[in-house]
């Protein structure tokens, strides 16, 4: 009789702690999600009456008069967002494996604590770096000054969490491919890669959502265009300057055109997660089959 009762008691303190240890990590997700809840809430609310086909089609109207849009700065952060991805990415990533595959315990260390800094380091320092490289050499402000500031900004990011990610697959998988004579370099990429597909996109989508956000390093580089201008080499506008320009100037029309660049921003921030994680599941599994 005892013994049962002993066991009772023991089954419902397990139960009793699991239902605590499951409301203390449910209440911590919420108190996680209730900030970010708020704010994409009160940026739709706000922003969402300033969105029309003009806005996605037209230019900034003249200082002071109602209406226009900001189509250039649109097409602007894409083409400085996606430069700078196209040197960030492939670079975090090779940087990323060669740290967590082939680097020595000592150099994996040196690499990984710059690494550490450079996340560490105010976007504005950065800003400061690219216009004194690239800007000051040029004589003028750039698109191509712009993406640079946004990759040095990425690359740690990418870095950082692919040597994290890559860290987490299982040394088995490795030496089980390695015991069947595979050369170290198609494992990697094979396998190991394959395998940390989901974490290092997670990695690559932050990077990248942090650059597009970023407007202090585009102040120093890329500066701003009232203009259409794709050229790489001239100033180019960007929807992160834009909506600090408008959001600091004495105009309604301008902030609520700044409300809803906001908008733009975020969901095409929420696009390109989808799209990306669409194309990587539909790789997973025509691999798999």
């Amino acid at each position: 009789m005892e013994v049962v009762m002993l066991s009772r008691w023991v089954y419902i303190r397990r139960r009793l702690s699991n239902v605590l240890a499951l409301g203390g990590v449910t209440m911590a997700l919420i108190i996680v999600l209730l900030p970010l809840g708020a704010v994409l809430w009160y940026t739709l609310v706000e922003g969402l009456s300033g969105l029309s086909w003009e806005f996605f089609t037209a230019l900034p109207a003249p200082v002071g008069e109602p209406g226009g849009g900001m189509a250039n700065a649109i097409v602007g952060s894409g083409i400085v967002v996606g430069c700078a991805s196209l040197v960030a990415v492939p670079l975090g990533v090779l940087a990323g494996i060669f740290i967590s595959e082939y680097a020595s315990n000592r150099l994996a260390a040196g690499i990984r604590f710059i690494t550490e800094v450079m996340l560490g380091l105010p976007s504005i320092i950065l800003g400061i770096f690219a216009y004194s490289v690239v800007v000051k050499p040029m004589g003028h402000f750039s698109a191509l000054a712009g993406a640079c500031a946004l990759a040095i900004v990425m690359l740690p990011i990418v870095t950082k969490t692919t040597e994290e990610i890559l860290r987490l697959v299982p040394l088995h998988i490795r030496e089980a491919g390695l015991a069947l004579g595979i050369p170290q370099w198609v494992v990697i990429t094979r396998i190991v890669l394959r395998a940390a597909a989901r974490g290092i996109l997670t990695g690559i989508l932050l990077a990248i959502a942090r650059a597009a956000g970023e407007t202090a390093p585009l102040l120093f580089t890329a500066l701003n265009n009232r203009f259409w201008s794709v050229a790489l080499d001239q100033p180019i506008a960007t929807l992160p300057v834009q909506i600090f320009t408008y959001a600091v100037a004495p105009y309604e029309d301008w902030h609520r055109q700044a409300w809803a660049g906001a908008v733009v921003l975020i969901s095409l921030v929420l696009l390109l997660s989808f799209v990306l994680r669409v194309v990587v599941t539909r790789t997973q599994l025509d691999t798999e089959h």
